[in-house]
């Protein structure tokens, strides 16, 4: 399970299909792009952003695999990519499957 420490993530596993059919981290919560990151494969979400919208972190032994990448964020720590869009939780939900960052400032979507 993901644990949210101050805006930050402790590192999840490849990401997975939930039930909804869109993609969820490690514990089961929902995971979002950015439209401002576009498909660049560098987070533009940083500081009081990450607070809001932590990244989806990916361990040292992370390896790309099919649609799945990792990028190395501006403070050294590594994200999961999908498609080349970094992905991202949402403080704002409160237990796995909750999809309440979906269209917020119409730049935040869920992973169909």
């Amino acid at each position: 399970m993901l644990l949210m420490l101050s805006g930050t993530a402790a590192a999840g596993a490849v990401p997975q299909r939930g039930a909804q059919g869109v993609l969820v981290g490690s514990g089961g919560q929902t995971l979002y792009t950015y439209d401002l990151d576009g498909s660049s494969g560098h987070s533009r979400c940083d500081g009081s952003c990450a607070v809001v919208w932590p990244p989806y972190l990916a361990d040292s032994q992370a390896r790309p695999i099919g649609d799945y990448s990792v990028t190395t964020r501006t403070d050294g720590s590594r994200q999961w990519a999908y498609r080349k869009h970094p992905l991202y939780l949402f403080a704002g939900d409160d237990k796995p499957g909750d999809r309440d960052g979906d269209g917020v400032n119409g730049s935040w979507h869920v992973v169909p």
